[in-house]
């Protein structure tokens, strides 16, 4: 290469120089029209965790938090502010408080940002979509306060805009479209998430965008698939998404006649039904087709064989019939194969994998189980990351240990024998283990489990606990028949070296004995413990105090006495603590936690009285302490738990939510329902998936006594209450008629005295009640409600009567009829008249009542007998 410089070339250069600045100085400037639309934009939000707090006049908006600008105009192209949302422990749904809210201003950012090619406002909260837009003049941008007209037709014709996603704003509804048909340029739409129920003319509007590419429709509530239809007018489609929608009806026709090349086709959950047509074939280009959980049937068709770029294939949990085709081993290009849970038959055999060496995942369990028949020294062509299978019959297929990469291995209602191999197999998974359901013949015993996720309950397994690796962060043992200590499977500090991940702990229903341990200072990270069922004993350890994330704990029917320690009082993120049916004494601690959801303490003997600081417990809905030897009065204050109050059962949630990261962009959400044993309606029932629906008091069985205070019957949210067995005096108060959402209500065994309060036939969801053995007087009060019980809710009550009881009550007792009637008002009208004391006056009314209504005559003169 020449390095040597003519005259004239160096010139040029230096004249280049002075022309153009150097380029290392250049710096993006945001165009003042985009700056001043992006903070009308945000004028028009609310955002409580100040996500848009960049976004002042002092900065330049192309380094705004989610703006992007060309590096060459310096114009707005791309507005992306996604909310990232992690669910707490114990919630259903995403915690969105800290995301934008309030209504997007769509047309506003359309026509004023004219250069915006990207918009993402997905998984935010929300709440509606306005299709108004600023005035374009000076005046607008001076001002915050956006004036407001009909958005015209050729603003949105001029956007630019090819993306546009607003999914997951679960709480956003939108009830036309028709603003789709305005911007043309859209490639990609995903409005998956949003209420869609309104718009029946989805179908109709999205055709009307010439180059959309990709349309995502998932859980929009759809329900008009349009199958009558012969034709819908894409023209650019690859991918299309409607899955989790209630169409039910066939795969329209429309679908198989389009002009385009579709490469994704997603139907799962969408109420389909009836075969697959050979239409599909038509799009010989697909790669992906999930018609999971449907109703469709008929055999598994032959010709999909056929689909020689298809990587994923999808059929699980519909009613498909008959065997797998061999012509499925074929697909040489399938990674995923799903015909799980429908009504197949038949054999299985290397036949059906022939040519599938790109497989990795595979579905094949509950069929019923098929029956296999592989060639014992045949090796799959494929290594498989993912495995669910059932089989028939008690030996394991030897495949199976052919596979070196298999991360998540689910077997399901099969038997057999699990012997040092399989241990071993299984020893060396870091993913999913989950052989919940079976019947294994097999012991524990110096096993060492590895897997991120492991479920081994319910399977009969015997021995003593495994030993687990730091990598385990949920391990299920329930319901086996494992025993022996559990310091093996706490205190082995040789595999754990200091490091633990563990959030989910349960080893209920076992036959586990010893002592607590005082090794939980290693497992830090653990959210919820579970050690029912079994026979330990002791005290409860101290270092449990050390569980600071401990959300969930349950050590019921053991053996377990003494008080319970202080140092439980750090265990401040504790919502349910589950201690029944063991030996615990000493008072009810005035230090638990006061966001504590559900306290049950029952079956033990805890003495003394109610602690007051039990009154500041304001997340309660589940206190359960009853069958103890607590003594002295109710506490007044506990009218105070807001939670019991207002009975707001969205906030009430149990559910327990683990995060287990897959790699480092997935992570797999496990939802796990906590579950409590309750006493309502005079029966033990168990509680899991509508925990939180339950709102419960049950002080029965102790020592009480005092009134009932009337500030207990402001707890309007409560679902069960039960006083029973106590040494409870004085009325019920009327004030019992607040609770309208009482199911259950026990006070029998008590000494209250007094009648039956007349508000208490109001409680229209009242299905259970027990006021027997009291001293009850008067007659029961009339109406439906309180005579649709059994005698057995009222014995024991000698002086009460009337109906259901076979006592009648004298003429003199006083009705409570609610209907009110002739001889009710009467006798209200003759009681005033003794009050009065006027008896010469009182015979001259009955005189003229005798001449006037003579059929009364005999029960007149009883009374005044």
């Amino acid at each position: 290469m020449n390095t040597s410089s003519s005259p004239h070339a160096i010139l040029f250069a230096c004249l280049l120089w002075t022309i153009i600045p150097n380029t290392s100085t250049l710096t993006i400037r945001c165009n003042p029209y985009d700056k001043q639309a992006l903070l009308n934009f945000k004028h028009r939000l609310s955002d409580p965790s100040h996500i848009l707090s960049s976004w002042s006049t002092q900065h330049d908006c192309c380094q705004w938090k989610g703006v992007t600008c060309h590096n060459i105009t310096s114009r707005v192209t791309q507005l992306t502010l996604p909310c990232s949302t992690t669910p707490p422990s114990y919630r259903d749904t995403e915690d969105k408080s800290h995301c934008l809210t309030g209504s997007i201003y769509l047309s506003l950012l359309l026509v004023e940002l004219q250069f915006l090619t990207y918009l993402d406002l997905s998984n935010n909260d929300f709440l509606a979509i306005q299709f108004h837009y600023s005035l374009h003049s000076q005046d607008s941008y001076n001002n915050l306060s956006v004036a407001t007209t009909p958005l015209p037709r050729q603003s949105l014709n001029s956007s630019t805009l090819r993306h546009l996603d607003l999914s997951e704003n679960y709480n956003l509804a939108i009830n036309s479209l028709q603003w789709l048909s305005n911007i043309s340029s859209l490639e990609y739409l995903d409005l998956s998430y949003i209420d869609l129920y309104k718009e029946t003319n989805w179908l109709q509007l999205v055709t009307t965008l010439p180059s959309l590419s990709v349309l995502n429709m998932q859980s929009c509530q759809l329900q008009d698939l349009r199958s009558s239809l012969q034709y819908a007018n894409f023209t650019a489609l690859e991918v299309l998404y409607l899955s989790k929608n209630e169409f039910n009806s066939k795969l329209p026709k429309w679908l198989f006649n389009l002009n385009c090349s579709i490469n994704d086709l997603a139907f799962s959950s969408s109420s389909l039904k009836g075969p697959l047509p050979k239409a599909l074939l038509n799009f010989r280009q697909l790669e992906f087709l999930d018609l999971e959980i449907n109703n469709l049937d008929g055999p598994i068709p032959y010709w999909l064989g056929e689909f020689q770029v298809l990587q994923t294939l999808i059929l699980g949990i519909n009613m498909f019939s008959g065997s797998i085709p061999t012509s499925l081993g074929n697909l040489s290009s399938l990674a995923e194969l799903d015909v799980s849970s429908n009504n197949l038959s038949g054999i299985v055999s290397e036949k059906n994998f022939v040519k599938l060496s790109k497989l990795m995942s595979l579905w094949i369990a509950l069929s019923p189980p098929l029956i296999f028949d592989f060639d014992s020294h045949w090796i799959p062509p494929f290594q498989l990351e993912e495995l669910d299978i059932s089989f028939a019959g008690p030996n394991i297929p030897v495949w199976l240990y052919t596979q070196r990469s298999i991360e998540r291995l689910y077997i399901e209602e099969s038997s057999f024998e699990a012997q040092g191999k399989f241990w071993n197999f299984v020893s060396r998974m870091t993913g999913f283990l989950d052989l919940n359901g079976n019947s294994i013949d097999g012991n524990l015993t110096n096993v060492l489990l590895n897997a991120l996720y492991i479920d081994l309950s319910s399977t009969g397994l015997k021995g003593s606990l495994p030993r687990l690796s730091p990598n385990v962060a949920f391990i299920n043992l329930s319901n086996n028949s494992l025993s022996g200590d559990i310091t093996p499977l706490l205190c082995d500090q040789k595999t754990l070296n200091g490091k633990t991940n563990l959030v989910y702990l349960d080893v209920s229903v076992n036959h586990l004995s010893g002592g607590l341990t005082n090794c939980w200072k290693n497992w830090k990270s653990l959210v919820y413990v579970n050690m029912g069922s079994n026979n330990l004993t002791g005290h409860i350890p101290t270092s449990m105090g050390l569980l600071s994330n401990l959300a969930s704990l349950h050590l019921h029917k053991n053996k377990l006495y003494g008080e319970m320690p202080p140092s439980l009082q750090n265990c401040r993120s504790l919502l349910i603590f589950n201690a029944r049916n063991n030996i615990l004494s000493g008072n009810i601690p005035n230090w638990i936690p006061h966001g504590v959801k559900a306290l049950q303490l029952r079956s033990n003997s805890f003495s003394g009285n109610i602690p007051v600081e039990m009154c500041q417990m304001s997340s309660l809905i589940i206190l359960d302490i009853a069958n103890n030897t607590i003594s002295g009065n109710i506490p007044y204050c506990l009218g105070n738990i807001t939670a019991l109050a207002f009975n707001n059962v969205s906030q009430n949630t149990l559910s327990f939510s683990i995060f287990l990261p897959l790699s480092l962009s997935y992570y797999y959400i496990i939802i796990v329902p906590d579950n409590l044993k309750l006493v309502t309606k005079g029966q033990e029932s168990e509680y899991a998936r509508i925990l939180h629906f339950v709102t419960l008091i049950d002080m029965s069985s102790n020592n009480l006594s005092g009134t009932v205070p009337t500030q207990l019957f402001s707890l309007t949210g409560l679902f069960s209450l039960n006083l029973s067995h106590n040494k409870l005096t004085g009325k019920i108060s009327n004030e019992i008629g607040n609770m309208k959402k009482l199911e259950s209500l026990d006070f029998s065994r008590n000494q209250l005295s007094g009648e039956i309060p007349e508000s208490l036939s109001s409680l229209s969801f009242l299905s259970y009640l027990n006021l027997s053995y009291n001293n009850l007087t008067g007659k029961i009060p009339l109406g439906t409600q309180l005579q649709g019980f059994s005698e057995f809710s009222y014995i024991g009550n000698h002086d009460l009567c009337g109906t259901p009881l076979t006592k009648l009550c004298s003429q003199g007792a006083k009705s409570k009829d609610t209907k009110g009637g002739s001889e009710s008002e009467f006798l209200s009208w003759f009681y005033i008249g003794i009050e009065s004391g006027f008896v010469t006056g009182f015979l001259g009314v009955c005189s003229a009542i005798f001449l006037k209504k003579k059929k009364m005559e005999a029960h007149l003169f009883q009374v005044f007998l």
